[in-house]
């Protein structure tokens, strides 16, 4: 599911082009001059990932509500991470070895250890394991124009 979560902004947006593109953050300064948290951010995305998480729990009887929290959570530590990445002044594209993975990742499993019969030392396998997927994978996805950034 965490990859249902991030991965379905990506392809609502190629979907939907520009529509329903307004950034979360509704394109506002922080007091730093810089973006709260950048335009890549949208409610296009944010929509798309908790949908998309919440019909797929729902199909695998995990619960809709449980894969609309989930999902939600995801996509909030991404945007967690990207407000840490703003006031570092790193740009949205720019790489943060482990900033950019473990949010979305321990927020969602964070709550599955609460909602589900998970252990916690599974919920920080699954984490673990999918930033490095994310870490060695994203520079394939690229150079298979899936991904925009190598990383």
């Amino acid at each position: 599911m965490l990859v249902l979560a991030n991965g379905a902004p990506v392809v609502a947006a190629g979907l939907l082009k520009g529509r329903w593109s307004q950034p979360v953050d509704g394109g506002r300064l922080w007091p730093d001059g810089r973006p709260v948290l950048g335009k890549s951010k949208t409610w296009r995305g944010l929509i798309a990932g908790c949908l998309t998480c919440g019909a797929f729990a729902f199909l695998v009887d995990l619960g809709a509500f449980f894969g609309l929290v989930f999902g939600f959570l995801s996509l909030f530590g991404d945007m967690i991470s990207s407000f840490i990445k703003r006031r570092m002044g790193l740009a949205s594209s720019a790489r943060a070895l482990w900033l950019d993975q473990i949010p979305e990742a321990a927020l969602p499993l964070g709550f599955a250890v609460i909602w589900l019969p998970m252990d916690l030392w599974l919920a920080v396998l699954l984490a673990v394991l999918f930033a490095l997927a994310n870490i060695l994978l994203s520079p394939l996805l690229y150079r298979l124009g899936i991904r925009r950034q190598p990383h």
